[in-house]
């Protein structure tokens, strides 16, 4: 009798790093993920706590760290904390991203700009190289990194934003390309517009011309891209790796 093929979406027994974990896409990450049944790492440098008692209030399993992902001390501090506790670390969701009001390539400062790709493109690059290592000798892991449909395409007023998180397309597919055969996953997920703290003071008249721009007529929840996080971190995303796919209503499409 064959086998016949399903659909495995659970995450039991792994554990799990979501950053920007706090709120919006790094929140809704978390839930989803720990509700798929893995213990949740909650890291973020504020509202971390909430999302990882929320988790835990609803029968899962998470603990908060305090985690600023541009700094080295911080992202070893916390894998010792987790390899400690856990013994591995088989997922990593890099989440945590900034964005600038001032971000056209004539306003924007060069502390801005620092300020930028140290968070969207630094962070991400801490946490794979502090992250692979353990997923080495553990035999393998999974890693999605989130950029933005800003690295696919060209937009105003997004320059330092858009070249971190380009870079974050192209580092992870190098990345991937390099570990494949030692059982290394990584993917990345460019949302489009979505409704996250990030939209910031968006006025109500640009967010229906955005709506109505977006195929799908609608715009993305953090629900949407946290679902295909999980999916991609979980056993049914084990022979996927070094793609870069787009939560974007179909924006990118046109």
């Amino acid at each position: 009798m064959l086998d016949t093929p399903v659909l495995d979406t659970r995450l039991d027994g792994l554990t799990v790093l979501v950053t920007g974990s706090g709120s919006g896409i790094g929140r809704a990450t978390a839930q989803i993920v720990g509700a798929a049944g893995a213990t949740v790492i909650a890291a973020d440098v504020k509202g971390h706590s909430d999302t990882a008692a929320g988790i835990t209030g609803a029968g899962g399993r998470a603990e908060a760290h305090d985690l600023d992902v541009t700094s080295a001390l911080d992202w070893q501090s916390t894998v010792d904390s987790v390899l400690s506790t856990h013994g591995a670390i088989d997922g990593l969701a890099n989440v945590a991203g900034i964005v600038s009001d001032t971000d056209d390539l004539l306003t924007q400062t060069e502390e801005g700009w620092d300020r930028l790709v140290a968070v969207d493109l630094k962070g991400p690059w801490l946490g794979m190289k502090s992250c692979i290592g353990p997923m080495l000798q553990a035999g393998g892991g999974k890693i999605v990194n989130v950029a933005s449909t800003a690295a696919l395409i060209g937009m105003p007023n997004v320059v330092a934003y858009s070249a971190a998180k380009g870079g974050v397309v192209a580092m992870s597919r190098q990345v991937a390309v390099e570990y494949a055969a030692r059982g290394i996953r990584v993917n990345v997920i460019c949302p489009g517009v979505t409704q996250t703290p990030m939209l910031g003071d968006i006025t109500e008249e640009l967010l229906a011309a955005v709506t109505a721009a977006t195929p799908s007529g609608r715009l993305g929840t953090p629900a949407d891209v946290g679902r295909l996080i999980a999916f991609l971190l979980g056993p049914s995303g084990d022979f996927i790796t070094g793609q870069t796919i787009a939560v974007d209503g179909g924006w990118t499409a046109q």
